[in-house]
């Protein structure tokens, strides 16, 4: 799988590539079962069943880093994102940060959506069972994130990592990318978080847009705003 990450040219052959992976059984045999079973409100739908590529331009000026596909979201549309109570959220925030054109992400094929100056991909790229990869996934998914980084860099400013676990995964990133010793000890995850270094994109933490954190106000409008403000701040759009 490294060797197919480092052949990608540009974030297309990516894509696909990403689309075809088959290294780790465990997210394999769930994402297919999921897709298999499907839950009983989309049960006439056809879903994904794959790995999740990212989605978004590709001089993107913002990365934004989630965890995984959602079983009956990214999993079942195609997209990252896509289709769930936590894509509703975080595109909507996109939208009034200027950085979507409509605050809806419905169906990866025909719902119209657009990003500007932005990205969007994940840790892990299948869905997990309970929505958590193990660290072992997160490293064996990683050589797609480095590509894809890779691909994006010469005008990547900042990334807005959604929750812990890709907070986690961002900093190897710094070592394999470019070439960059990560920090030590690491920086600590919270809302808010902010690191910068020297000649590399900066990061800022947000807590993920679970319906875990949006339903009980731990993660609210207001705070996903801020972020996407300070995001915009930082990559020079503002």
């Amino acid at each position: 799988m490294v060797a197919r990450a480092a052949r990608a040219t540009d974030l297309a052959d990516l894509d696909g590539a990403v689309s075809d992976c088959f290294a780790c059984p465990r997210l394999v045999d769930w994402r297919e079962e999921v897709a298999r079973v499907r839950r009983a409100a989309f049960r006439d739908q056809k879903y994904w069943g794959r790995p999740v590529p990212g989605f978004g331009v590709p001089d993107a000026r913002i990365g934004i880093l989630g965890l995984a596909p959602a079983a009956h979201g990214g999993n079942r549309t195609g997209r990252i994102f896509t289709g769930d109570r936590s894509g509703d959220v975080l595109f909507a925030a996109l939208h009034r940060a200027g950085l979507a054109n409509q605050p809806t992400s419905v169906a990866a094929a025909d719902d119209g959506l657009a990003l500007w100056h932005t990205r969007i991909f994940a840790a892990v790229r299948c869905a997990p069972p309970d929505n958590k990869p193990t660290p072992a996934e997160r490293d064996t998914c990683a050589p797609w994130l480095h590509r894809e980084v890779a691909l994006i860099r010469p005008t990547l400013r900042v990334v807005v990592a959604l929750g812990a676990f890709a907070w986690a995964a961002w900093w190897p990133t710094l070592q394999q990318v470019y070439g960059v010793r990560p920090p030590s000890p690491r920086p600590s995850f919270g809302h808010g978080a902010h690191w910068s270094g020297t000649a590399v994109p900066q990061v800022l933490g947000c807590y993920h847009v679970s319906q875990q954190n949006t339903f009980t106000g731990r993660l609210t409008p207001a705070m996903l705003d801020d972020v996407f403000v300070r995001a915009r701040e930082l990559a020079g759009l503002d």
